[in-house]
């Protein structure tokens, strides 16, 4: 398992977008207090936290020893494991995993979701976000040929 070079201070400073744009979710998650969630990709720790406060028990985990270092640093009371989204297991199943641009990261996207599906409990939640650039081009170009199909207009999504 490879810390991928991450910077977590450069990555706060910097990239504190993604974590931001996470926060749109969280009503999604909905999460609930008592429930066990799983923050998959959890960077530094700030989605973990936001979840945290709603009374749920948040297990945040990430490839990253320097993210997980970071976050255990910033959010002591909360609990951060350095995990493979290809090969982890817990315990106990979660009511929901969550998930923040994370996820179309991981190769082979097989083995996550093996390991997503034996954590969740039978109707529990998964929410996830797949933000990456250029991760939505097949939508996008699709959009724009029934557009042209259906109307005159040209779309440009820019």
């Amino acid at each position: 398992m490879s810390d991928n070079n991450w910077n977590p201070s450069l990555y706060d400073q910097k990239h504190a977008f993604v974590f931001e744009y996470g926060k749109g979710l969280l009503p999604v998650l909905d999460p609930q207090s008592g429930e066990l969630i799983l923050d998959l990709g959890c960077g530094t720790g700030h989605l973990t936290k936001t979840i945290a406060e709603s009374g749920a028990r948040v297990i945040g985990i990430d490839s990253s020893p320097r993210m997980i270092e970071m976050a255990r640093a910033t959010y002591p009371e909360l609990e951060f494991l350095v995990a493979d989204a290809r090969n982890f297991s817990f315990a106990d199943p979660f009511d929901a995993i969550f998930s923040n641009a994370t996820l179309h990261w991981v190769q082979p996207a097989e083995s996550a979701v093996r390991c997503l599906s034996a954590s969740l409990k039978t109707g529990g939640r998964f929410v996830a976000e797949f933000g990456g650039k250029g991760n939505v081009a097949t939508i996008i170009t699709a959009i724009q040929q029934a557009f042209r199909e259906l109307t005159p207009t040209e779309v440009d999504f820019g």
